[in-house]
Protein backbone atom coordinates (compact mmCIF):
# COMPACT_ATOMS: atom_id res chain seq x y z
CA UNK A 1 0.00 0.00 0.00
CA UNK A 2 2.84 2.70 1.14
CA UNK A 3 4.36 1.80 -2.52
CA UNK A 4 0.97 2.68 -4.17
CA UNK A 5 1.29 5.82 -2.20
CA UNK A 6 4.54 6.60 -3.29
CA UNK A 7 3.75 5.84 -6.96
CA UNK A 8 1.06 7.84 -7.04
CA UNK A 9 2.65 11.18 -5.18
CA UNK A 10 6.01 10.53 -7.80
CA UNK A 11 3.23 10.72 -10.50
CA UNK A 12 1.86 13.53 -9.23
CA UNK A 13 4.43 15.53 -8.94
CA UNK A 14 5.83 14.69 -12.22
CA UNK A 15 2.76 16.18 -13.49
CA UNK A 16 3.14 19.27 -11.96
CA UNK A 17 6.39 19.89 -12.72
CA UNK A 18 5.53 19.17 -16.09
CA UNK A 19 3.05 21.77 -16.50
CA UNK A 20 5.02 24.32 -14.15
CA UNK A 21 8.02 23.69 -16.71
CA UNK A 22 6.37 24.76 -19.85
CA UNK A 23 7.99 27.00 -22.18
CA UNK A 24 5.58 30.11 -22.92
CA UNK A 25 3.94 30.04 -26.35
CA UNK A 26 1.55 32.06 -28.41
CA UNK A 27 -2.12 30.81 -29.30
CA UNK A 28 -3.27 32.71 -32.33
CA UNK A 29 -7.01 32.45 -32.85
CA UNK A 30 -8.39 34.00 -36.28
CA UNK A 31 -12.21 34.54 -36.67
CA UNK A 32 -14.94 36.38 -38.91
CA UNK A 33 -13.86 34.09 -41.91
CA UNK A 34 -16.72 34.08 -44.12
CA UNK A 35 -16.02 30.53 -45.73
CA UNK A 36 -14.82 27.10 -44.64
CA UNK A 37 -12.84 26.48 -47.90
CA UNK A 38 -9.23 27.20 -48.10
CA UNK A 39 -6.60 27.47 -45.20
CA UNK A 40 -5.81 30.10 -43.20
CA UNK A 41 -1.94 30.95 -43.49
CA UNK A 42 -0.11 32.01 -40.23
CA UNK A 43 3.41 34.08 -40.36
CA UNK A 44 5.22 35.29 -37.19
CA UNK A 45 7.71 37.96 -38.20
CA UNK A 46 10.47 39.98 -37.03
CA UNK A 47 10.78 43.21 -37.74
CA UNK A 48 13.62 42.57 -40.86
CA UNK A 49 11.15 40.32 -42.27
CA UNK A 50 7.50 41.64 -42.22
CA UNK A 51 5.86 41.42 -45.05
CA UNK A 52 8.79 41.73 -46.88
CA UNK A 53 10.44 38.14 -46.56
CA UNK A 54 9.23 34.44 -45.78
CA UNK A 55 7.67 34.28 -41.50
CA UNK A 56 10.43 33.35 -39.18
CA UNK A 57 7.30 30.99 -38.03
CA UNK A 58 4.90 29.89 -40.19
CA UNK A 59 1.32 27.57 -39.83
CA UNK A 60 -1.34 26.46 -41.68
CA UNK A 61 -4.96 25.87 -39.92
CA UNK A 62 -7.95 24.53 -41.53
CA UNK A 63 -11.17 26.55 -41.24
CA UNK A 64 -14.19 25.05 -39.02
CA UNK A 65 -17.09 27.07 -38.47
CA UNK A 66 -15.73 30.66 -39.56
CA UNK A 67 -12.62 30.07 -36.97
CA UNK A 68 -9.06 29.13 -37.18
CA UNK A 69 -6.37 28.46 -34.74
CA UNK A 70 -3.03 28.07 -34.38
CA UNK A 71 -0.38 27.69 -31.63
CA UNK A 72 2.99 28.68 -31.75
CA UNK A 73 5.62 27.02 -29.63
CA UNK A 74 9.46 27.36 -28.76
CA UNK A 75 9.74 30.90 -29.53
CA UNK A 76 12.25 33.16 -28.36
CA UNK A 77 11.60 36.07 -26.14
CA UNK A 78 11.82 39.21 -28.21
CA UNK A 79 9.54 41.62 -30.52
CA UNK A 80 7.26 40.08 -33.31
CA UNK A 81 4.09 40.74 -36.01
CA UNK A 82 1.63 38.33 -36.82
CA UNK A 83 -0.34 38.80 -40.37
CA UNK A 84 -2.45 36.11 -41.84
CA UNK A 85 -4.63 35.78 -44.82
CA UNK A 86 -7.23 33.76 -45.88
CA UNK A 87 -6.01 31.54 -49.18
CA UNK A 88 -9.23 30.76 -50.33
CA UNK A 89 -7.92 28.60 -53.63
CA UNK A 90 -4.94 26.87 -51.27
CA UNK A 91 -2.21 28.36 -53.69
CA UNK A 92 -0.06 28.97 -50.58
CA UNK A 93 0.71 32.96 -51.49
CA UNK A 94 -1.77 35.53 -51.46
CA UNK A 95 -3.42 36.84 -54.34
CA UNK A 96 -3.38 40.30 -55.74
CA UNK A 97 -5.47 42.14 -58.34
CA UNK A 98 -3.19 43.95 -61.15
CA UNK A 99 -3.57 47.09 -59.20
CA UNK A 100 -1.38 45.72 -56.17
CA UNK A 101 -4.54 45.24 -53.91
CA UNK A 102 -5.35 41.77 -52.38
CA UNK A 103 -8.00 39.89 -53.43
CA UNK A 104 -7.87 37.60 -49.91
CA UNK A 105 -8.68 38.85 -47.08
CA UNK A 106 -6.02 39.60 -44.36
CA UNK A 107 -4.99 40.26 -40.85
CA UNK A 108 -2.06 41.50 -38.44
CA UNK A 109 -1.58 41.27 -35.08
CA UNK A 110 -3.21 44.59 -32.81
CA UNK A 111 -5.79 44.26 -35.85
CA UNK A 112 -4.60 47.99 -36.75
CA UNK A 113 -5.34 47.80 -40.86
CA UNK A 114 -4.72 50.90 -42.40
CA UNK A 115 -7.37 51.97 -45.06
CA UNK A 116 -4.66 52.72 -47.56
CA UNK A 117 -1.56 51.28 -48.32
CA UNK A 118 0.03 48.02 -46.46
CA UNK A 119 0.53 47.16 -42.72
CA UNK A 120 2.70 48.26 -40.41
CA UNK A 121 5.01 47.00 -38.20
CA UNK A 122 5.11 49.68 -35.86
CA UNK A 123 0.70 49.16 -35.90
CA UNK A 124 1.51 45.28 -35.29
CA UNK A 125 4.53 44.13 -33.01
CA UNK A 126 4.19 43.06 -29.42
CA UNK A 127 6.33 41.70 -27.16
CA UNK A 128 7.08 38.18 -26.52
CA UNK A 129 9.18 36.95 -23.25
CA UNK A 130 7.96 35.02 -20.37
CA UNK A 131 4.14 34.65 -20.45
CA UNK A 132 1.94 32.90 -22.68
CA UNK A 133 -0.17 35.08 -25.40
CA UNK A 134 -3.53 34.29 -27.01
CA UNK A 135 -4.38 36.34 -29.58
CA UNK A 136 -7.56 36.86 -31.59
CA UNK A 137 -7.29 38.30 -35.66
CA UNK A 138 -10.11 39.30 -37.31
CA UNK A 139 -9.58 39.40 -41.04
CA UNK A 140 -10.50 42.39 -43.40
CA UNK A 141 -13.90 42.72 -45.82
Amino acid sequence: MKTIAVLIALLLSQLFYAQTDASPEISVKVENIKSDDGSILIGVYSENTFLKARPDYYAKSEIIDGVASVVFKDLPPGTYAISCFHDKNDNEQMDFEPTGMPLEPYGISNNKINDYGPPLWTDAKFEFADESLNMTLKLTN
